[in-house]
């Protein structure tokens, strides 16, 4: 197993990612006492102040990127691991007797259409609706 030990430049991104890896490690990632659509008031159980908009518009644009990153390399990678998406989709998806979560139907639905969309680089621009571009002479 990779150990990739990430080197931040200041103590705020250290703590952030600490408390992260913390919540991961206990229940999947979940927040002790959460129940789905409710947030703890401000100042009770939140891991500090709430993200500035700037922040927000930050990590919008790095889950878009990360999310192209991810397709691209589903794209030229092998049918395996293509499969391997659709099955840990599928792992983290409700079973019957357990509570579902919208977070996590969210999560199982993003990762299909991520898996879906590389199918689609996967065989070509003609799969996807397009002419394939001629060049001149």
């Amino acid at each position: 197993m990779l150990d990739i030990t990430p080197a931040f430049t200041d103590l705020a991104h250290r703590l952030q990612h600490e408390r992260a890896i913390a919540r991961s490690q206990s229940k999947g990632g979940a927040v002790a006492q959460s129940e789905p659509g409710k947030l703890a008031p401000e100042g009770q159980g939140s891991d500090g102040p709430s993200p500035s908009d700037a922040e927000l518009a930050q990590l919008h644009i790095r889950v878009i990127a990360l999310e192209n990153l991810v397709i691209a390399m589903l794209a030229r990678g092998s049918d395996r691991q293509l499969e391997l998406a659709s099955e840990m989709a599928d792992y983290i998806s409700p079973r019957a007797g357990f509570t579902p979560h919208r977070l996590t139907i969210g999560a199982a639905a993003q990762m299909n259409s991520l898996a879906e969309r590389a199918g689609r680089f996967r065989r070509g621009p003609q799969s996807q609706g397009r002419e394939t571009p001629r060049r001149r002479r």
